[in-house]
């Protein structure tokens, strides 16, 4: 399907405001899932650059949220499906992403070449990912393009044919994509560290699957899956740029109105409270560098204490002056690639940190870094760092502001994860209000470097 890597959950930066801490995995390209700003904003203009934001409820349940940007001439829309790697089986473990290939393979009004050509030819963009939760698909179009990407979003999500022979070869397709993620360790150090990080429980599943179950899935589960969970109610449909709220609600009830309204099953409840297992693992494997992944289990992405946790992870891996940046690589030359990385989820989330490293030097970055988790769990953080950190994760919130695809992620994050709407400034005085206590019990939970499971993936 062309694009860049699959799709794994990328983890960069300090995971605060970057919109994708909870990555997904597409056979298109990589697209984000929304961030911090998935709490901010509300219905009404702010002076502080958010557009109108407006929402909507139709009578089944699917909700419309909308932004109005001034100033843009095209729109960034999406439709969120309550569907992920989260609510599966796991003899179905790999279903919702081959599910989301699958739409794409021709609909009951479009061949496959007509849903590529459709928007292309207008100069626009059409994708989709799978996450750990939902399942996601957007198109970016010139503001008169809309109703025709719209219609085509819902040509997707409602009506896509599911056939027996397109399985056949889209699961060779999907096949591939797990091969590329087996060649590339700096991959494969993540799917390995999530299944130690979650046990059993399905945020430790690859949203690629295994090759046995992605062997085995059938069409008609598919077919099941997509009558169960595509064509019901808790669908989100959002949009932002240059549009008009009434007629993009129009437009969704009359291509979505029909549709009746269910109650989504929940994720399984995991338990984050001793910050999972802690264990130092090393797998074998014939590579140039070590990889290295550290994690523990953090609250949800409703718990008020992702604030001090994501100022933490900023200040502890979130770019060049972060501490980890500045011993790991600046002082010790250990490594080219070194990060923090946070993700949140509905029921938990993960806190924790990357390098790779040459295998020489293995041993002595796993010494440094814990020596890292060990100051600032022990120590928090200084107060000229508490006021630099502060400045930083405020000014990523603000700049984000200025990409209509952070706005139209950061929309849907409002009615996934059900987060309260606050404007702008509100987000800006919640990050404020955190205090150095805060954030050190914070340090004192998730950072500590007992609390952290290691897995390390290279050579013997």
């Amino acid at each position: 399907m062309g694009g860049t890597f699959p799709g794994r959950e990328r983890r960069r930066g300090g995971g605060i405001i970057l919109p994708a801490p909870a990555f997904a995995r597409s056979g298109r390209r990589i697209l984000p899932s929304a961030g911090f700003g998935g709490i901010a904003a509300s219905t009404g203009a702010s002076p502080t650059g958010v557009g109108h934001l407006e929402e909507s409820v139709l009578t089944n349940g699917i909700r419309v949220l909308t932004e109005a940007i001034p100033g843009v001439r095209s729109v960034a829309l999406g439709v969120w499906v309550r569907q992920g790697a989260a609510h599966e089986s796991l003899h179905e473990a790999g279903a919702s992403h081959l599910l989301e290939h699958m739409v794409f393979k021709g609909t009951t009004r479009r061949s496959p070449r007509q849903i590529a050509l459709e928007l292309e030819r207008l100069g626009g963009s059409l994708d989709a990912f799978t996450s750990r939760e939902h399942t996601s698909y957007q198109a970016r179009v010139l503001s008169e393009h809309l109703p025709m990407a719209l219609d085509v979003l819902a040509d997707l999500v409602l009506d896509p044919l599911l056939r027996e022979e397109d399985l056949e070869l889209e699961r060779e397709v999907v096949l591939e994509e797990i091969s590329t993620v087996e060649d590339t360790p700096d991959d494969l150090v993540f799917e390995l560290h999530g299944e130690v990080m979650w046990g059993e429980h399905p945020y430790g599943r690859s949203i690629l699957g295994s090759r046995d179950s992605v062997e085995e899935l059938q069409a008609e589960t598919l077919r099941r899956i997509h009558r169960e969970r595509y064509r019901r109610g808790e669908l989100i449909v959002a949009a932002a740029g240059h549009l008009e709220h009434a007629r993009i609600v129009d437009t969704v009830a009359e291509r979505f109105g029909d549709l009746p309204g269910v109650e989504i099953p929940a994720v399984p409840v995991v338990d984050y409270s001793t910050g999972g297992p802690r264990v130092d693992l090393k797998v074998e494997r014939d590579t140039a560098q070590t990889h290295i992944v550290f994690g523990s289990r953090t609250p949800p992405r409703s718990d008020p204490e992702r604030y001090p946790q994501s100022l933490l992870s900023a200040a502890f891996g979130g770019g060049m002056s972060s501490r980890l940046f500045q011993r790991i690589r600046e002082e010790l030359a250990l490594a080219y690639t070194v990060y923090s990385f946070q993700s949140f989820y509905s029921r938990a989330g993960i806190s924790g940190v990357y390098v790779g490293t040459r295998p020489e030097g293995a041993d002595r970055a796993v010494e440094a870094i814990r020596e890292e988790f060990a100051k600032l769990a022990g120590e928090g953080l200084s107060a000229d760092e508490f006021r630099e950190v502060k400045d930083q994760v405020k000014g990523q919130v603000m700049l984000s502001l200025e990409n209509t695809a952070s706005r139209l992620f950061r929309l849907a994050g409002f009615a996934l994860y059900d987060q309260p709407r606050l404007t702008l400034d509100q987000l800006l005085d919640r990050i404020e209000s955190v205090t150095r206590d805060q954030v050190m019990e914070a340090a004192e939970r998730s950072f500590h470097p007992e609390r952290q499971a290691v897995l390390r993936l290279g050579p013997s």
